[in-house]
């Protein structure tokens, strides 16, 4: 049987980067082994499902990359079919009708705590009560819980987990009103999908026990469980805002790249050697769900920004290009047709000290617009009146230079020579005056990409000041 594996999650808010780095394990698990990988939106929880948190759901998954090979499944548009299976076992007796009221309920859980024990729910009522004798309130339909021996999984990351059956109870697979329950939905849909491989977090652990009497009692084979540990933040605590970005759509709008941002996930908690840049074609090649760690894992900020570092300098500058001038529109930020031009002339050699293309664009900004910048703290103390002399005979200095990047450095040498100067005292100013800023690319590169009339126009309006 083709290797089928699914990522579901609930539509109650974002993609969390934890759900992120599931879809991820669940897609390189398929493409290893040249199945399929699914997308399920369990979106029965009526009360917060939302079709803007679906939207967002799909947006994340297509930035990383992780498109489903098939049409995603809506759960709440199955529930036929889980009421069909839930009635299934209650006509094979594997199921019964319980009748507690929810006072009753409440009652039983009271009294399970004031004894200091866990509540685990007690049918003996109902399992064989006589149809005629039934009370005349809607009745739940719960599956029986196994009475003795244990349920063994083998977890492809946990290992053998057992569970005696002395700790499942006789779980509510259908409501009174007649709706399905999260736990007997989700096998009905993985059992119906042809699922193999059910890869989540390790949260969903004890629910696989419970989930697995419904596989049995319908005489469906199990699926093969894996299931991952959660990532904390590096305080150890549960990933949450307070420890920084946690929903993909925020990391692509702080300027990572979605390639930096899978291979920072396929690393955390998944190890192969001392490898750390992995594409997505090597990925697909050595992942193995074995190598995944029992432990739980901790977001590093500052090793995905450095990962991102990599991948950008490693990014098409045509692509770069174009994340900026997207960033510059969304903003309002003005720019022409010759600013883009410049702005793509620069970027081999800004993206060399960028690690986001926040940064990037920061740091182009001064290329994109027509004028000279303005000048940054740092960049308007070395605008000295004596610095702003120099740049206004430096720009007629640079009037009657080839203006080609090979010839430009030697020319401010020349200059600096003649003058007396060192190279360091004529180009600091000279970056100050063309980009606002003591930091940009060499400055053989600025003036090239300005070309000679901005330069010029930049250098005599910082001397005119």
């Amino acid at each position: 049987m083709s290797v089928r594996t699914r990522f579901a999650p609930s539509p109650t808010g974002y993609l969390h980067i934890g759900g992120a780095r599931t879809a991820l394990f669940n897609f390189l698990f398929a493409r290893r082994h040249g199945g399929q990988y699914l997308l399920r939106i369990e979106d029965t929880d009526r009360q917060r499902s939302t079709p803007e948190a679906v939207q967002q759901i799909l947006e994340s998954l297509e930035w990383l990359g992780l498109t489903p090979d098939e049409p995603p499944v809506l759960q709440s548009q199955r529930e036929p079919r889980h009421v069909e299976i839930a009635k299934a076992l209650l006509a094979k007796g594997a199921a019964y009708l319980a009748y507690d009221t929810p006072e009753e309920l409440a009652a039983m859980r009271a009294e399970a705590e004031a004894q200091k024990r866990t509540f685990k729910y007690d049918g003996s009522r109902w399992i064989d009560m006589d149809p005629a004798k039934a009370p005349s309130v809607p009745p739940a339909i719960r599956i029986k819980a196994p009475r003795e021996g244990e349920t063994v999984v083998k977890d492809l990351v946990q290992g053998e987990v057992r569970v005696a059956a002395s700790e499942l109870d006789d779980m509510i697979i259908l409501r009174s009103d007649g709706t399905p329950t999260y736990l007997h939905a989700v096998v009905v849909d993985d059992h119906d999908m042809d699922i193999t491989h059910v890869i989540r977090g390790d949260d969903h652990l004890t629910n696989t026990f419970r989930q697995c009497m419904v596989y049995d009692a319908m005489g469906w084979r199990r699926p093969h469980f894996a299931h991952v540990p959660l990532i904390h933040g590096q305080d150890g605590a549960k990933l949450s805002k307070r420890h920084g970005a946690v929903g993909a759509l925020e990391f692509r709008e702080q300027g990572f790249l979605p390639e930096a941002v899978c291979n920072y996930l396929l690393r955390l908690g998944w190890g192969h050697g001392d490898t750390e840049i992995i594409s997505r074609e090597e990925a697909i090649k050595i992942f193995d769900i074995a190598d995944v760690g029992r432990a739980a894992s901790r977001m590093d900020y500052a090793k995905l920004t450095h990962f991102n570092g990599v991948w950008l300098r490693a990014a098409d500058d045509d692509r770069l290009t174009k994340e900026v001038l997207a960033r510059y529109a969304k903003r309002g930020v003005a720019f022409g047709t010759e600013g883009a031009v410049r702005l793509r002339s620069l970027m081999p050699d800004l993206k060399e000290r960028a690690k986001t293309l926040e940064e990037l664009a920061g740091a182009a900004l001064f290329a994109v617009a027509d004028g000279a910048p303005q000048p940054d703290a740092k960049a308007a103390a070395i605008l000295t009146p004596e610095a702003r002399a120099m740049l206004g005979d430096l720009a007629q200095f640079l009037g009657d230079a080839p203006w080609e990047r090979k010839d430009l450095e030697q020319w401010l040498r020349d200059y600096a020579e003649v003058k007396g100067l060192k190279l360091g005292q004529v180009a600091q100013p000279l970056r100050a005056a063309l980009t606002g800023s003591t930091q940009s690319p060499p400055i053989d590169a600025v003036l090239a990409a300005l070309g000679k009339s901005e330069a010029v126009a930049r250098l005599l309006a910082a001397a005119e000041e």
